[in-house]
């Protein structure tokens, strides 16, 4: 019974928060959320990277580890993605990135959290940080088919890894008054971003319902066997495998619909959010499986 309690504790507010933005949005079809995105690129992505990989105990060497090994899950989905695409007889590459690029921000990091407290949030703010340097990297190429180095060098999301990074590579103390300002924007952030996912879920239209369906289980079903096939290759137990499955099983990110948007012609645009929706809708019967496995096994 007490798993199930935890199982609640965890999913409940994130679920809880999206619902909000999801009434939010209905409410109100028009409600701007330029803010909310503006913040969370520009501010609230960078605080969360360095409060989650420089003040949770994180080490590098675990950084290190973890980044290799979702980097290899990512290797997985993609080429799944590859294959479904060619059966569908779609872009393999321009609607490859909601494949490849799960939302480890927007729904993962709470929801490890939660499951897992500060080491979670450490490891689950490691594999973010790969997903977001391949938002601005691969994403924008695969999205435009041709590399636009200008991206990432404006993303300050891009120069919070790197000076993460060199904090724990060196073991850099962090001041408190650094910790704390970070501390807060990263719950804040947390709670907009979610909310501004209920809000998308209000906007993002579905165009092809039986192909975003047939996208989406590659998403969060298949997801998941990918990263429980890497745990158990690498033999990894504890928090940090528990973390790594979880990330796994995330619906597609928003972001690739944003990315896409501006790089890829409409019909592209139009099947990365049918599967971002379909996807993030599965993912309220898929995650709560996951994690319940999770909870279970790799503590």
């Amino acid at each position: 019974m007490e798993i199930y309690i935890k199982l609640f504790e965890v999913l409940f507010p994130v679920f809880f928060v999206v619902g909000i933005g999801y009434y939010l949005g209905k409410k109100n079809p028009k409600l701007d959320t330029t803010f909310i995105t503006n913040f969370g690129a520009n501010i609230g992505s960078p605080a969360i990277i360095f409060y989650s990989v420089t003040t949770t105990g994180l080490t590098f060497d675990i950084f290190k580890s973890y980044f290799a090994y979702y980097l290899l899950a990512i290797i997985g989905f993609a080429i799944v993605g590859v294959i479904f695409l060619f059966f569908l007889k779609k872009d393999p590459i321009m609607e490859l990135p909601p494949f490849i690029l799960p939302n480890t921000g927007n729904m993962g990091l709470p929801i490890c959290l939660f499951a897992y407290g500060s080491q979670g949030l450490g490891v689950a703010g490691a594999i973010s940080s790969l997903i977001i340097l391949f938002h601005f990297t691969l994403g924008v190429f695969l999205a435009s088919k041709k590399f636009n180095f200008n991206v990432i060098t404006k993303s300050p999301a891009f120069y919070s890894v790197i000076i993460s990074i060199i904090f724990l590579y060196f073991k850099l103390e962090v001041p408190n008054f650094v910790v704390n300002t970070t501390m807060l924007l990263t719950y804040a952030t947390i709670f907009l971003i979610l909310m501004s996912l209920g809000i998308a879920l209000t906007r993002l239209k579905v165009f092809s319902f039986n192909n975003a369906l047939i996208s989406s289980i590659a998403r969060v079903i298949i997801g998941p066997i990918i990263g429980f096939t890497i745990i158990r290759f690498f033999n990894l137990t504890g928090i940090a495998a528990g973390v790594l499955l979880i990330q796994c099983s995330m619906p597609s990110a928003v972001l690739t619909y944003l990315v896409g948007s501006i790089y890829s012609p409409k019909k592209v645009v139009d099947n990365i959010a049918s599967m971002i929706v379909v996807s993030t809708i599965l993912s309220f019967i898929t995650i709560p499986i996951v994690v319940f496995f999770s909870l279970k096994y790799f503590i």
